[in-house]
């Protein structure tokens, strides 16, 4: 499945040869915090889980029928010349009520571009079919998504990454003042920073379920 979008994505702050967490030498000390050209792949609270009831509209323990969920997230990143495709994928296990016979489960599940931690830049929605074997209570299936994103849309300004990564020593005022506290750089980097997130595509009464379970 592919999900395009126009623009999305960080850029890396830093030289290609510092790490997450070096403490450096010059300029009097510091540590280097690098970011990564790949949105962080990840399942939102209360949505990595699903559950079917039978009869539908019974939420008791003994209508349950079956379970699923969202586990082992990987994402990879490929480079080309503008874009950087992010490929997210994930498994879906479950497990039903009764050994019976052969069993086809659908359940839906989405693909989000989250942008600043709260805007829904891009959503798609798609299914995923449990196959339960002849007597088998457990199925499960591997689900792959696609996020294409254009590297110049989603760079930071030279402004904004020189503020970020000046050198500052020990001592100096500025030493003690988060760049972050700027409300303008703060936006920047928000509107830089983007996660790609998956999870079942879940009723308000299937959220209502999950929440208070």
């Amino acid at each position: 499945m592919k999900l395009r979008l126009a623009a999305l994505l960080s850029t890396t702050l830093l030289s290609a040869c510092r790490h997450a967490g070096d403490i450096t030498a010059e300029n009097g000390g510091g540590v280097y915090a690098v970011r990564s050209d790949c949105p962080i792949a990840g399942v939102p609270a209360g949505t990595g889980d699903i559950t079917l009831f039978n009869p539908p509209n019974s939420t008791d323990a003994s209508a349950i029928d079956v379970t699923a969920a969202i586990t082992d997230v990987r994402a990879t990143c490929q480079d080309t010349a503008t874009d950087v495709i992010s490929t997210a994928t994930f498994t879906i296990v479950a497990l039903r009520r009764d050994a019976g016979p052969a069993r086809q489960v659908v359940v839906p599940y989405f693909d989000v571009a989250l942008q600043g931690g709260a805007t829904v830049v891009a959503k798609r929605v798609g299914q995923t079919v449990l196959n339960f074997a002849p007597g088998d209570v457990h199925a499960w299936a591997r689900v792959q998504a696609a996020v294409r994103v254009n590297r110049g849309v989603a760079t930071l300004p030279a402004n904004v990454r020189q503020i970020l990564t000046r050198p500052r020593k020990a001592g100096e005022a500025e030493a003690a003042i988060d760049p972050l506290a700027d409300p303008a750089i703060r936006v920047a980097v928000a509107n830089a920073t983007f996660e790609h997130l998956v999870g079942f595509q879940l009723t308000q009464d299937q959220l209502k379920y999950n929440a208070t379970r």
